[in-house]
C-alpha cells in the first residue's frame, strides 16, 4: 500500500471518529434549563417528530418548523416545571402502572405494545421519550386534580343563581362546539408586555381571517394544554364558559371566530365549530335495588367470595331475610341498611353490577358477578320511570361551573408556577 492511500484511510479513519464523537454532543445540546434540569435538543426533536406525525394524521399543517420548535420547547418547559412539582410532592407513576395505560393506548389503536412500540419507531418517534412523555401527563393530570380541581368549591347559591338567571332559559338548552387559543400573560406582566402580547393575538387572528386552517395557528401560537390537538375544546353549556366567552359566542354562527378578548389570564381566540339543541326534559328509569358485597383481598380469594356469596344465595332462597344477611355479611358501606342502594339512575353503578341488575325482575336473586369492587349479589326491589328534569339541572349547573371554575383556575396555577421558576434558554436563534 502506497503513502498516498495510507494517509487517505487515515485521513476517513479520523474524520469519521470524528464525526461519531461529535454527533452525540450536537444531539445531547441543552436547548434550555428548568431550575434543576435541562432539555437538551434530542429531547426537542423527539417531540418535534411525534408532534409532526400528529399533526399529520389530524390533516392539519404544521408551521413553520421554526416556529414550531419554539412553540414546543415553551410547552416543554412548563411541563418540565410541573412535573417537578409532582416529583417533588411524591407523585409517581412508574412499571405496571405505566405500562397499562401504554397497554391501553395501543389497544385504541388496534395493536399489541410490541406493535405499537415499532410503529413508532417507523415513524421516528422514540419509544423511550413516548413513554416518560406519557408518565409526564399522568403526573400533571394527578397534580392538577391535587392542587386544583380538589379544591374548587361549588355553593349551593352559585347553583341557584345559575338557575334563577331567565337570561339563560334559551342557552341552557344549546351547546356550544369550540375551539381555542390561548396566549398567557406573565404574573404582573408590565403594559408593554401586554401590548406584544396582543400584538401576537392579533398576528393570529390575521392568520386565521386570512384562511389558515385553525389547528396549525393553535400549533404555533396557543399556550393552552391541548393546542396540538387543534385547541378543541369539545361541547360545552354556556356555564361550563367564563362570561367573557359566552357573550362573545351569542351573535357567532358556525365556522366564525371572536375578535381577541383580553382576560385575567391573557389574551384568546375562539371559534365557534357547531352548535346544538339538547332536550331539557328528563324521564329516566331507576332502579331500586340492594345488594351483599364480599370484597377480596390477601386473605380472601375470588372463589372464597364467590362460594360465601353462593352459600348465602341458597339461604335467601330457603327463607332467610336478605337485609340481615347484607347487615352481617356485606362489606359494602350500605351494610347497615340491609345492602338497599336506594333508587339508582342509569350510569350510577359501574357496568358489570348495572348489566346484571338491568336483567333482573323485581325481586329476582342474580348470581354472584363480579366488579373492580369484588363479588356482589344483588335483588331488584322495584322499577319506576322517573322525571329528573330539576335533579338533573342542578347537577349539570354544578358540574358546569366546577368546569368553568377549574379551567379558570388550572391556567392561573400554571401561569404563577411558570413564573416561580427559574428558566434559561439556549435554543439558538
Amino acid at each position: 500500500m502506497n503513502s498516498t492511500c495510507l494517509k487517505l484511510i487515515l485521513s476517513l479513519t479520523l474524520s469519521a471518529a470524528t464525526a461519531a464523537i461529535a454527533a452525540p454532543q450536537a444531539l445531547d445540546r441543552i436547548v434550555a434549563v428548568v431550575d434543576n434540569s435541562v432539555i437538551t435538543e434530542h429531547e426537542l426533536q423527539s417531540r418535534l417528530a411525534q408532534t409532526l406525525q400528529q399533526l399529520a394524521r389530524q390533516n392539519t399543517p404544521p408551521p413553520p418548523r421554526r416556529v414550531l420548535e419554539k412553540q414546543l420547547l415553551e410547552r416543554m418547559i412548563t411541563e418540565r416545571i410541573l412535573i417537578q412539582m409532582a416529583e417533588d410532592t411524591n407523585i409517581r407513576f412508574e412499571g405496571p402502572q405505566l405500562d397499562r395505560v401504554l397497554a391501553g393506548i395501543a389497544q385504541k389503536n388496534r395493536m399489541s405494545l410490541e406493535q405499537f412500540r415499532k410503529t413508532l419507531e417507523k415513524e421516528g418517534i422514540d419509544f423511550a421519550a413516548f413513554r416518560e412523555q406519557i408518565r409526564g401527563e399522568m403526573m400533571i393530570g394527578r397534580l392538577r386534580e391535587r392542587d386544583v380541581d380538589n379544591r374548587v368549591v361549588v355553593t349551593d347559591a352559585e347553583i341557584d343563581n345559575y338557575l334563577a338567571n331567565p337570561s339563560l332559559d334559551a342557552d341552557r338548552k344549546t351547546e356550544y362546539q369550540l375551539a381555542h387559543i390561548l396566549l398567557l400573560a406573565p404574573e404582573g406582566a408590565s403594559p408593554e408586555q401586554l401590548e406584544e402580547l396582543r400584538g401576537k393575538a392579533e398576528r393570529a387572528l390575521a392568520e386565521l381571517k386570512a384562511g389558515a386552517n385553525f389547528g396549525q395557528v393553535s400549533a404555533a401560537y396557543s399556550d393552552a394544554q391541548n393546542a396540538l390537538q387543534g385547541g378543541v375544546l369539545g361541547w360545552r353549556s354556556e356555564a361550563q364558559l367564563p362570561t367573557l366567552f359566552a357573550t362573545a359566542l351569542r351573535d357567532l354562527k358556525a365556522g366564525e371566530a371572536t375578535p381577541v378578548l383580553k382576560s385575567s389570564n391573557g389574551y384568546h381566540i375562539l371559534k365557534l365549530l357547531d352548535k346544538r339543541g339538547r332536550d331539557v326534559t328528563t324521564v329516566v328509569k331507576q332502579t331500586h335495588a340492594r345488594h351483599i358485597l364480599v370484597k377480596t383481598n390477601e386473605v380472601v380469594s375470588d372463589a372464597d367470595a364467590r362460594n360465601r356469596l353462593a352459600q348465602l344465595r341458597e339461604r335467601i332462597e330457603h327463607g332467610a331475610d336478605f337485609g340481615e344477611l347484607a347487615r352481617l355479611h356485606s362489606d359494602d358501606l350500605s351494610a347497615s341498611k340491609g345492602g338497599d342502594l336506594g333508587w339508582l339512575n342509569p350510569g350510577d353503578t359501574v357496568p358489570q353490577f348495572e348489566r346484571t341488575m338491568d336483567a333482573l325482575n323485581p325481586n329476582e336473586l342474580s348470581e354472584p358477578i363480579q366488579s373492580p369492587f369484588g363479588w356482589h349479589l344483588i335483588q331488584v326491589l322495584e322499577r319506576r320511570d322517573q322525571d329528573v328534569t330539576e335533579e338533573r339541572r342542578r347537577l349539570e349547573a354544578r358540574q358546569a361551573i366546577r368546569v368553568r371554575k377549574a379551567d379558570e383556575a388550572f391556567d392561573d396555577w400554571v401561569r404563577q408556577a411558570r413564573d416561580r421558576a427559574y428558566v434559561e434558554y439556549r435554543l439558538e436563534e
